[in-house]
């Protein structure tokens, strides 16, 4: 697997396995949405089978504006790990805390940890965003991913 660590966000902090269901959904989602066209029509497929078509289209349609605005007006690109890893990166932890806490309504913490990543006058926009999508994926009744917990971590996690 490789790993985007001698890159300034890229390195990891963590496992998949160690973030709660909407945290992960968020990363996952990501690496699939960053990663191209067909893995964009995995989420497309996975948000609207689990939300219905309405529901999911909004839902993909929120991600979609987040992450191209993440792209458009980003401190710097997001760095991310692919899509198979189990190792969660530093610009990851913090998109899937950003999403999480968008979601659980603490408008004033989204905010700030949008400023850390785009440009702040966008940032009240992406909040909206996360905060669209984070409540989509609460819908979803996410679970934590228990099947990559019993993945052993390829470096040592930090406590």
């Amino acid at each position: 697997m490789s790993h985007p660590q001698n890159t300034r966000g890229g390195a990891p902090v963590g496992m998949i396995a160690e973030l709660d269901g909407i945290e992960a959904a968020s990363v996952i989602y990501l690496r699939l949405w960053c990663n191209g066209p067909d893995t964009q029509a995995d989420v497309w497929n996975d948000l609207t089978d689990s939300l219905g078509i309405g529901r999911g289209r909004k839902a993909v349609d929120a991600f979609e504006q987040l992450c191209g605005l993440c792209a458009r007006h980003g401190r710097r690109p997001l760095m991310r790990h692919s899509i198979e890893c189990k190792c969660l990166g530093a610009d990851e932890a913090c998109f899937a805390n950003f999403i999480a806490t968008a979601a659980d309504g603490d408008r004033d913490d989204a905010m700030l940890i949008a400023t850390l990543l785009v440009r702040p006058d966008v940032a009240p926009l992406i909040a909206s965003l996360a905060t669209d999508f984070g409540l989509a994926l609460k819908q979803m009744n996410l679970a934590a991913p228990k099947a990559l917990a019993e993945v052993p971590p390829i470096y040592p996690t930090l406590h």
